[in-house]
């Protein structure tokens, strides 16, 4: 009895001195959790392609058709299953993401009609729906997916301080996995940060890992760069540093692209860039004739057949693991 007892204790002492090395790190290790109808789940692998045609002058190309295009992974050719464009393509599903770290404070005011400007020009009543969060230390859903301007307009307004860090890619990483992969529609992410992740525990690769397998394509708008000094906090003439080339790097491999603006103006024309951009993609699905789930990257390259001079740009791959998303409508 008196052995019970001695090994109680000292197994109650144990716990007492792990719980505030627990209590320092509350964070969970990014895991997906998929949290809809399993009746409306396929088991991927079926690969979804947003693709962005442009001419010499970097404008959209329109009017192609599923014959226009050829799909290759790791080289190999792929049957394409379906094919759309921007007169049937399907509902769209937008994620922003604003960032109200300490540096972002000067700025915020910026940040907020950045948002709300986007979430404007982007939304079709009644089709369309926008979710808008911000991230610092936290994490925080600010307004949950939905068609009301009004609704989102209160949200973004009702942002009023900043934060003590960074948490960029868990953010894109937790909305990806919780939000944007149960969505039946196209999937878009938009953050509009200022600076380099300070906070996380996910890495830009889990980020990008993340986006690819929930089939999201992500554009970023940086508010640290810019030819005029019109917005306080913003540095004119910035050369891209570690930071500006993640952001880069996380939009290309997803299929999107990245604007650095400090500047009203310029920041209007990347905003529209986008919607406009969103608008005019076609939508390739080719189920891949590698079919195992071994983990591997697979790289995926799209070309058109008639030789044109232009320029295509999708997401460049994806890893091969076995996952769960929503299709349909």
């Amino acid at each position: 009895m008196n052995r019970l007892i001695s090994l109680i204790s000292t197994a109650v002492v144990a716990l007492l001195f792990a719980l505030p090395a627990i209590a320092q790190n509350p964070r969970p290790v990014p895991t997906p959790t998929p949290d809809f109808n399993q009746a409306e789940v396929v088991n991927i692998r079926r690969v979804r392609l947003p693709i962005t045609v442009t001419d010499k002058k970097g404008a959209f190309v329109a009017g192609l058709t599923q014959n226009d295009f050829v799909v290759l992974e790791d080289k190999v050719p792929q049957q394409i299953e379906s094919f759309s464009n921007e007169e049937n393509n399907l509902p769209l599903y937008v994620a922003v993401l604003m960032d109200t770290s300490p540096s972002t404070a000067a700025k915020l005011k910026f940040e907020q009609e950045s948002a709300m400007n986007f979430i404007q020009t982007i939304v079709r009543p009644r089709r369309d729906r926008v979710l808008f969060a911000t991230f610092d230390h936290e994490i925080n859903l600010r307004q949950d997916f939905t068609d009301r301007l009004e609704l989102l307009d209160r949200a973004v307004y009702a942002v009023k301080k900043t934060g003590e860090q960074t948490a960029l890619w868990d953010a894109i990483w937790q909305f990806c996995d919780q939000k944007l992969r149960s969505v039946p529609g196209r999937r878009v992410l938009v953050v509009i940060t200022d600076g380099a992740d300070t906070y996380s525990r996910a890495d830009i690769n889990d980020a990008i890992d993340i986006a690819q397998r929930t089939e999201t394509t992500i554009f970023a708008i940086s508010t640290k760069a810019g030819l005029l000094s019109t917005v306080v906090g913003v540095e004119a003439g910035t050369v891209k540093g570690k930071a500006d080339k993640d952001l880069d790097r996380i939009s290309e491999e997803t299929g999107g692209t990245a604007f650095f603006t400090g500047d009203m103006l310029s920041l209007e024309r990347g905003l529209n860039h986008i919607q406009k951009e969103i608008r005019s993609q076609y939508l390739i699905t080719y189920k891949p004739t590698n079919n195992k789930y071994d983990g591997s990257y697979r790289r995926v390259e799209v070309k058109l057949t008639n030789g044109q001079s232009l320029k295509l740009r999708t997401k460049k791959g994806y890893k091969a693991v076995a996952d769960a998303v929503r299709t349909g409508e």
